[in-house]
């Protein structure tokens, strides 16, 4: 039996800080993007050539990897300034270009015959024919479709046992395959796959029943909208039946017409086709499938893959240290710790779901990830400030509330420390009970075992 890969654990970096908390927690590999090129223009500190250069220098010096992404599906305009532009970039010596424009692949490798491209997800690759297609155009490596089982990306192994492939294991869904949806630019102008989604997928919606009038068009036909909950992203269900993958309704009573409110639009209704299988333009639960990992490692994908170059140092630390254990337990061939399920609830998400990776659970399975979901919740509430060795305490900054007799986690690189607050001091070195929230700075006991040189982000148990 031959050992299984050494799967790359792949982290986003949408700021050096990111990137340097994703090393710091143990991923081998980053990837950012530039705002123009790909598809996440907010919150994206690489649109400075300066804090790119830097980025890619830190990484290669700390033996890491640095993947920049170029994955938008360019119109004509882009077309004519992409190649001057990434000029400059490619000097940089990235690691990989991630890339999903057929054309723009053709330029680069033309170009820059020697720089690998990582083929995007968001080109839908779904099967071993196109992964062998890509790999014939000159593509080092395919990020394969998030909408695949284990099975279906252990059968492209099989087939392409040269190709590298990359897998996404956490993070947002899309309501639609990957990346293809037109939501946003439907609503407001800003085209998903031009960098700019709004996420409009995961706005405030009320469903109102209609019928057809003779001309084909869609009317009103209750004055009560179907509601949900206010920012849930997903349509309430009056009638009862299996969640959809997003928790909608499944099924409400064969192939009609709806009509689809956005809470910032009122009076603004937009026909919307539901049909046995539901609808597709709501928000989708979060992707979470650690307890895969193990399989995936069996199969012999090269990357496992975290989404979220928008989220905070706190998520790329709690999500990179997580998959890190999973993945260097399923090496050792030490069975799946359950605790990971609860460490990776306390992020704020949407609900987590494996998505397609596994189609049908047992409700013996669904109730134990559940529970050990449920056990280990937490709450981001401090990061570690730095250490007043005169009073011997150590300077928490907060984010949110947290207090005497609250159990603390301190989660750093070299492992995570638990204790139970029993003493809280503010600047003066006055007793508190609580620390108000964000803003706020408090001091306490250092635990033994937390080092107070290393990062340090802190969780409170709920």
């Amino acid at each position: 039996m031959t050992a299984p890969r050494h799967p790359e654990l792949l982290a986003p970096a949408g700021s050096l800080a990111m990137m340097r908390t994703a090393f710091a927690y143990g991923a081998d590999a980053v990837y950012a993007g530039q705002p123009r090129y790909s598809l996440r223009v907010r919150n994206n500190d690489f649109g400075r050539l300066d804090t790119l250069a830097a980025g890619i220098a830190e990484a290669h010096a700390a033996g890491k990897q640095f993947y920049l992404v170029s994955n938008i599906v360019a119109h004509n305009a882009k077309l004519r300034t992409y190649l001057d532009d990434m000029a400059e970039v490619v000097a940089l010596r990235p690691d990989a270009l991630i890339m999903a424009d057929p054309g723009l692949i053709m330029l680069v490798r033309e170009r820059w015959p020697e720089l690998p491209v990582h083929l995007s997800v968001q080109a839908n690759t779904t099967n071993w024919a196109a992964v062998r297609f890509w790999q014939s155009a000159g593509v080092r490596r395919v990020i394969l479709s998030r909408e695949l089982s284990l099975d279906e990306v252990a059968e492209i192994r099989d087939a392409c046992p040269n190709m590298e492939l990359e897998v996404f294991v956490h993070g947002a869904l899309c309501i639609a395959y990957s990346g293809r949806c037109l939501l946003s630019g439907y609503f407001n102008h800003r085209d998903p796959n031009q960098g700019t989604c709004t996420n409009s997928c995961r706005w405030d919606y009320k469903l109102h029943e209609a019928t057809e009038d003779g001309a084909g068009d869609a009317r009103p036909s209750g004055a009560t909208p179907l509601g949900n909950p206010k920012g849930s992203g997903t349509v309430g269900t009056a009638v009862q039946g299996p969640p959809a993958l997003g928790g909608g309704p499944r099924h409400l009573g064969g192939s009609k017409v709806w009509l689809l409110e956005e809470g910032s639009r009122p009076g603004e209704r937009m026909p919307v086709e539901e049909d046995e299988h539901g609808t597709y333009i709501l928000n989708s639960r979060d992707l979470r499938a650690i307890e895969h990992v193990r399989r995936l490692v069996d199969i012999g994908v090269d990357s496992l893959k975290i989404e979220g170059r928008t989220k905070s140092p706190y998520y790329v630390a709690r999500t990179a240290q997580g998959y890190r254990r999973a993945i260097d337990d399923a090496l050792a061939g030490r069975p799946f710790d359950p605790r990971l399920l609860g460490e990776l609830e306390g992020l704020a998400s949407r609900g987590y779901t494996d998505g397609f990776y596994q189609r049908h659970h047992t409700p013996d399975q669904q109730n134990y990830l559940r529970g050990h979901s449920e056990s280990g919740r937490s709450l981001y509430v401090a990061d570690l400030a730095g250490f007043d060795a005169a009073r011997g305490l150590a300077e928490l900054s907060a984010r949110n509330t947290f207090g005497l007799g609250d159990r603390l986690e301190f989660v750093q690189p070299g492992g995570n420390v638990e204790t139970v607050v029993d003493r809280l001091e503010d600047a003066d070195g006055h007793p508190i009970e609580r620390v108000p929230g964000s803003g706020h700075r408090a001091w306490l006991p250092l635990p033994a075992g937390v080092d107070a040189a290393a990062p340090c982000f802190i969780a409170r148990f709920l």
